[in-house]
């Protein structure tokens, strides 16, 4: 699995955004690209822009500990039509250019600060998760959805 902390495997991701356009149509799924762009945010939103977002309460965390969180941290790939989570539904199309650029910004931010700054870092969702954690959630989850768009 890439390492979104590692500058090499972050601007590969970031390559790879660049290289979708605006009528880039989806292999599967229903979202557009300027949706996919901005969903893909939300995992980064709910570390730097948690008040966007509404926290799970005391029963619905401990689901999400349970049973999301392994298939959600661990290395083992989404398969193409995975559930979404109601909190990354992305509804009404989005600006491509404003979602392309927030979507890099968070990469490159979350890159930057490195995974000394996630170690240990409460999630919005799942409790602590460590370094690893992080990466697979944030790697896993761009992969599946810019190889959905064929980037």
């Amino acid at each position: 699995m890439e390492n979104v902390f590692d500058a090499k495997d972050a601007q590969n991701y970031i390559d790879r955004i660049n290289n979708l356009v605006e009528d880039t149509h989806g292999l599967w799924g229903k979202m557009t690209v300027d949706q996919m762009l901005a969903h893909c945010s939300v995992s980064y939103e709910m570390v730097y822009e948690p008040e966007k977002h509404k926290k799970p309460g005391s029963i619905a965390k401990f689901i999400l500990k349970t049973f999301v969180k392994p298939k959600v941290v661990g290395e083992k790939a989404y398969s193409r039509d995975s559930p979404t989570a109601p909190q990354f539904l992305v509804t009404g199309r989005k600006n491509f250019d404003d979602e392309k650029k927030r979507l890099i910004g968070f990469i490159q931010k979350t890159q930057q600060l490195g995974h000394e700054a996630f170690d240990g870092k409460e999630s919005f969702s799942f409790g602590k998760l460590n370094s690893t954690e992080w990466n697979n959630m944030f790697a896993k989850h761009l992969n599946h959805h810019l190889s959905q768009f064929g980037v």
